[in-house]
């Protein structure tokens, strides 16, 4: 029933699309979480923040930084003191100024939130100053190497403090956020659409065409592509493979793919709560023999139609962090099966949680099957994502299959997930050994020495396993042919200045 009345709606909006010309409408894989940037963790989230909450810097299609709400910034000689030089002409959408107070108010509270996602990106931070209007100091307990690329994403957005001034909590703060971008927010309706309108305050509001941009979540990649065919949507994210030649075939469609800088895993509940006291995979072993079963190349091939490359790293394959180290393991059942009776199991019954989209199920079932030949009984329990990651933090899990969409900087993803203390650490896994390698790497900026301590942290993290990544993620955007000037960068997200629509 939700998907038939999300296909009608959406259709009906089709109809109605001539008379909204300047209405872009984007159709999502996923229903992002909570609006509020510090405590926020899905790809569909930060799509909107794209739009909707400028951050301090950005990157540009070569992954440079690029100025945004700070025009220049530089490092102190001992490499442990960040200066920003700020925008004077920024606004928050509630008409409030920008200025260096705001920054610090921000950061400062997403260092110290309860529920900040951003505090493991910032845990070199002591202290943030604000000496002038423009300036912005952050100092950090020592060199700091992916702190400029963490600020360029959801740590460096800015929120009006007047928004989070008295009662700060995802209820509040998510539901009616207030930031400093292009666009501000109108309406959120929970799994049917995000509404925001064009701030005409904003530095540079020439370079943005449309005067509302909705946000509509349709998790059927059938469904999403028939709204882009119908002219219910203009942009779909995350088409699905299978549909990709038919797409190409459309003269009314522009195929409008990237290579991503993330990744799709498996993360296990290893000491999370008292699910992971009766969890199969909080045995090691375990988890080495489910690995065992799995054909990455297939699932690629078979679900990603090619494009989704095996991954065993979190660095993508044009990372210089990535390893010749640890290549792909292929699937070994007669390996698998003998790990099993080493931890005494011959058969493994255990859960798979994952989104409910027509990509994560099809390539849950072809797990379940892989799996079931060396006994592991998986049962399949597909969940709205944001709702799946909120019940994983808490350890209301065994196994997830869940997305990362990537950073510039390889800290980005690695740190937050391994870490005895990372934010988005869901497994609890933790090895003192690995938080002191990745700690370290966080103050090395030679690219070779770097590695070097990654590829310690890999040696260990890929005999404990607390995670196991699947594949790449590819972004592979469709857009209707009147959409002009959007060009997808890999980080995945829909920049919207300089696009339009054809004759507007």
């Amino acid at each position: 029933m939700r998907r038939l009345t999300v296909l009608c709606g959406a259709l009906l909006l089709g109809m109605a699309a001539g008379a909204h010309a300047q209405e872009l409408r984007i159709g999502m894989q996923d229903d992002p979480d909570t609006l509020d940037p510090h405590r926020s963790r899905t790809y569909a989230a930060r799509i909107v923040f794209t739009s909707m909450c400028d951050k301090l810097v950005d990157i540009d299609d070569k992954l440079q930084f690029v100025p945004r709400l700070a025009k220049s910034w530089s490092w102190d000689d001992s490499n442990t003191a960040l200066t920003f030089k700020l925008r004077d002409d920024a606004v928050f959408h509630d008409g409030s100024k920008f200025d260096a107070q705001a920054a610090k108010a921000n950061l400062e509270r997403a260092i110290t939130l309860p529920e900040s996602q951003r505090r493991s990106e910032l845990a070199s931070v002591t202290s943030v100053e604000a000496p002038d209007a423009t300036t912005l100091v952050i100092k950090v307990k020592q060199p700091d190497a992916p702190l400029l690329a963490q600020l360029s994403d959801r740590a460096g957005m800015m929120l009006s403090p007047k928004s989070f001034a008295g009662e700060d909590s995802a209820s509040t703060v998510g539901r009616q956020p207030v930031c400093s971008g292009p666009y501000k927010f109108v309406q959120r309706v929970q799994n049917d659409r995000i509404v925001l309108e064009k701030f005409d305050q904003y530095y540079d509001a020439k370079d943005f065409a449309f005067s509302k941009v909705v946000f509509l979540p349709i998790p059927d990649s059938t469904v999403r592509l028939s709204n882009l065919r119908s002219g219910g949507i203009d942009i779909l994210e995350r088409a699905n493979p299978s549909d990709i030649p038919q797409i190409k075939d459309d003269a009314n469609l522009v195929f409008k793919p990237v290579t991503g800088l993330g990744f799709r895993q498996f993360m296990f509940n290893v000491n999370n709560g008292e699910n992971a006291k009766n969890n199969p995979f909080a045995d090691k072993r375990v988890r080495q023999a489910f690995q065992l079963t799995i054909d990455r190349a297939a699932i690629g091939e078979v679900i990603g139609g090619g494009l989704f490359p095996p991954a065993q790293q979190p660095f993508p394959l044009a990372s210089p962090y990535l390893s010749d180290k640890f290549p792909v393991i292929k699937p070994d059942i007669a390996k698998a099966k003998a790990l099993l009776k080493e931890a005494g199991m011959e058969t493994v019954q255990a859960q798979l949680t994952f989104a409910n989209n027509t990509v994560e199920a099809s390539t849950a079932e072809m797990v379940q099957a892989m799996a079931g030949q060396a006994g592991f009984q998986l049962s399949l329990r597909p969940t709205e994502y944001a709702a799946m990651l909120a019940e994983s933090a808490k350890g209301n899990f065994q196994m997830d299959m869940r997305g990362w969409s990537g950073r510039v900087d390889p800290d980005g993803n690695i740190y937050s997930f391994v870490t005895c203390k990372g934010t988005l650490n869901d497994s609890k896994y933790c090895n003192p050994k690995v938080d002191e390698l990745l700690t370290q790497a966080r103050a090395v900026s030679d690219v070779d020495k770097r590695k070097d301590i990654y590829d310690q942290a890999q040696a260990i993290l890929q005999e404990d396993l607390p995670s196991m990544y699947i594949y790449y993620q590819p972004w592979p955007f469709v857009v209707g042919k009147k959409v002009q000037g959007f060009d997808p960068l890999p980080d995945g997200m829909i920049r919207l200045r300089g696009v339009s629509f054809s004759g507007s």
